[in-house]
């Protein structure tokens, strides 16, 4: 791996462990508005990223096609609102592990679906590396107990996850990560808002209290302005099928932070699951192949040629 391609793994890695700890700031909301939450979420993150996107943000914006529009809305839409609201549609029927299980299988369906798209075979050691993490993040989270509806839940929320890279790939290159953030949040916030009032009505939104500011806050600033934008900034070094390897990551660090706040315990399997995770990531990202092979040592420089030596000059 060069510096490029590791720093871009390392971007990707670090915005799945803030999203991993999110699941757990998840928890101190369970008593406020879905809706409302996630617009104060988007639209806070959405204030903070426009500033750092650059003077040319307006005209990059005004230059984008009307298709590409329509994939930032499919973007917000399936991969933000569309998949939080999928976990917590599921989770009231299943435990939380099921739909933990089924987005840690994004990996793989990322593996094969991008390369299909761009009309060439899935490559090998990424498929190993992403069965690998789905096997890791199954382990984590175990299974749990769950009916017909919350598994049709959970694989909306398995769309969702797939949806936010894949969607995402051919608006990265003319928006950059800081203006691809900022837009996406702004459509989620949007979106969340008239989600609310058709849901809820006048009811969608109400002031938090002071631990559910603190878990907005992080939602906002943390996951999602440094979460998002690292995200992005990763996938546009590795591509979205090396970068959704580290998704794996998730459980792992809600593993981790659970028990800061109460809310489960970090056990063996839990230690297992996590060392199968980072094995496949660093398979599937390349990172253990240089690790293994071997150093080629540098050509020592030919010493410079000596005196002529002509047969006629040595001595009978």
């Amino acid at each position: 791996m060069n510096a490029a391609t590791t720093r871009g793994a390392l971007l990707a890695a670090l915005a799945c462990v803030l999203v991993g700890g999110s699941f757990t700031a998840n928890s101190l909301l369970g008593d406020y508005p879905y809706a409302g939450g996630q617009f104060l979420r988007y639209g806070l993150a959405c204030l903070l990223l426009f500033p750092l996107a650059g003077r040319g943000a307006a005209a990059a914006l005004r230059a984008l096609p009307p298709r590409l529009w329509g994939r930032l809305a499919l973007l917000a839409a399936i991969g933000m609102v569309g998949f939080n609201l999928a976990v917590l549609a599921a989770e009231r029927t299943a435990e939380p592990a099921v739909p933990g299980v089924l987005v840690g299988c994004a990996p793989v369906v990322v593996a094969v679906l991008v390369p299909l798209l761009d009309g060439r075979r899935p490559r090998r050691q990424v498929l190993y590396g992403a069965s690998a993490v789905a096997v890791g993040a199954f382990t984590v989270q175990g299974w749990g107990r769950t009916d017909g509806a919350g598994l049709a839940f959970s694989l909306c929320a398995l769309v969702g996850e797939v949806g936010f890279a894949v969607l995402a790939v051919p608006v990265l290159r003319p928006l950059g990560p800081r203006l691809l953030s900022a837009t996406v949040c702004a459509v989620a916030a949007a979106q969340s808002a008239a989600a609310g009032l058709l849901a809820d009505g006048t009811a969608w939104l109400r002031r938090p209290d002071g631990v559910e500011a603190t878990a907005l806050l992080w939602q906002a600033v943390v996951v999602t302005v440094v979460g998002f934008v690292c995200w992005y900034m990763g996938m546009q070094r590795i591509g979205a099928e090396r970068a959704t390897l580290f998704s794996g990551l998730i459980p792992v660090a809600a593993a981790c932070t659970a028990p800061l706040v109460g809310t489960g315990s970090y056990g063996a399997a839990q230690a297992v699951g996590s060392v199968l995770v980072g094995a496949g990531v660093a398979l599937g990202s390349g990172a253990l192949g240089t690790a293994l092979r071997p150093r080629r040592r540098r050509a020592l420089p030919e010493p410079p040629p000596g005196p002529e030596c002509r047969d006629d000059l040595l001595p009978l």
